[in-house]
């Protein structure tokens, strides 16, 4: 019998098999692909999955695949400054994610997680003592299940678990494209029809995420050089070099109402997805996987969905609001862009607070005083935190190691104070 499966090897999947097995459990981790997906739709790692990465020994070898950008360059002169940010990692990693796949797939084999491919699950049932998984005519047994199978998760479909909310926009834009442009900030505008998104690979090629309302073919629909030459042309004024990777997708707001269904429980866009405003759904994925895996390797499992839920809902409203923003046709829209970035975003603690929504440094969870705060900014004297925690397990860190005076903190597993001592 298995500790846990996992259904589904994307970042979210392998990550939260690891934190199982990293424990000495016994974790399955079950796949519909034959083989990792060779596309990158994500690109960007944000601060806090960094500084998470960073207490397993993996941030540095993820952070030598890709460009470091520390602003996110708004429309016109507005923009986010991540460079304050007090982290080690204070900027968000522009890199393909193809890069994270093969990192937390690795991370999960070197753990002990047996992974199993070209496996498609259909059929789900728990009793009060484990839960069975069916895929044609094998059968696995395990204490916990996770679904990370994305957002047409199986494993929240045979639980009944729905997936409320709406498609925000169809057919969106995402290519790599060569360009003769020194890598820089990100860089995001609007024109009358839509908007453009560019971030920096480092290497001469970016990622761009474009819109435009009057050209809503199906998701299916191939994008062709063209039209991302006249995306580029026409919101940024950049000539194309070349294309070497284009897709089309839909945009969605949706949440599961509950994170867990007795034994099951949902982590990823298979239990939330959003805009791509911010770039926050691989992250926001990860961060779930930290948070769910120090609970399932030690039965602590009701504070999961009062913690991630608040955090999913958040990064909908947050994302939400900035897409419609962009959108916006008109005077109008022009009117409300420049009040919301160019107003709003001058006045300093409104600055720092959307950087820290933003990066993730700004989640904290429930609790007393420090506790459900993030730790790894308490200055300490020694080892920083991120290396106490490459062993498993809670990490007690003694007053005396504290550079800023203070009780002596216990730091879950997941990088957050779960108590105080005196």
């Amino acid at each position: 019998m298995d500790y846990v499966v996992v259904v589904g090897a994307g970042p979210t999947g392998c990550a939260v098999a690891a934190e199982v097995a990293r424990t000495g459990a016994r974790v399955t981790l079950l796949d519909r692909h034959e083989a990792p997906s060779p596309l990158s739709r994500a690109f960007g790692v944000h601060a806090r999955t960094l500084e998470q990465l960073d207490s397993r020994g993996l941030a540095d070898e993820l952070v030598a695949t890709g460009t470091p950008v520390d602003r996110l360059q708004l429309v016109g002169r507005a923009g986010i400054d991540l460079s304050h940010l007090p982290t080690r990692f204070p900027f968000v990693l522009m890199t393909p994610q193809v890069h994270v796949d093969r990192l937390l797939e690795r991370w999960a084999r070197d753990s002990g997680v047996q992974v199993e491919r070209g496996v498609r699950v259909t059929g789900l049932e728990q009793d009060d003592d484990g839960v069975t998984v069916t895929a044609g005519d094998r059968t696995w047994r395990a204490r916990y299940a996770v679904g990370a199978d994305g957002v047409h998760s199986t494993v929240r479909q045979l639980t009944g678990i729905g997936f409320p909310g709406r498609s925000v926009l169809r057919s969106v834009v995402l290519a790599d494209v060569r360009l003769d442009l020194p890598p820089g900030d990100l860089r995001v505008d609007v024109d009358e029809h839509g908007f453009g998104f560019l971030a920096p690979f480092g290497d001469g090629w970016f990622r761009l995420i474009g819109w435009d309302r009057r050209r809503q073919p199906a998701t299916d629909a191939p994008v062709d050089a063209a039209e991302v030459a006249g995306l580029l042309d026409r919101v940024f004024g950049l000539p194309l070099g070349e294309v070497r990777w284009s897709s089309r997708f839909a945009s969605d707001e949706r949440q599961a109402p509950t994170y867990r269904a007795g034994r099951v429980f949902l982590a990823g866009d298979a239990a939330h997805v959003h805009s791509p405003a911010g770039g926050q759904g691989m992250n926001t994925g990860i961060q779930d996987a930290f948070d769910l895996g120090w609970r399932l390797a030690t039965d602590d499992l009701d504070g999961y969905e009062r913690e991630r839920h608040p955090v999913g809902r958040t990064v909908l409203r947050s994302s939400g609001p900035t897409i419609r923003l962009m959108t916006l046709g008109g005077v109008r829209g022009r009117v409300a862009r420049a009040v919301a970035l160019r107003g709003v975003l001058r006045l300093p603690p409104v600055a720092r607070r959307g950087a820290g929504i933003f990066s993730g440094i700004a989640i904290r969870y429930p609790g007393p005083g420090p506790v459900g705060t993030r730790a790894a900014g308490v200055p300490l004297r020694g080892p920083r935190l991120a290396e106490r925690q490459r062993s498993a397990g809670f990490v007690t860190v003694p007053a005396a190691d504290r550079t800023d005076g203070g009780p002596s903190l216990v730091v879950r597993p997941d990088g957050y104070v779960a108590a105080v001592s005196r």
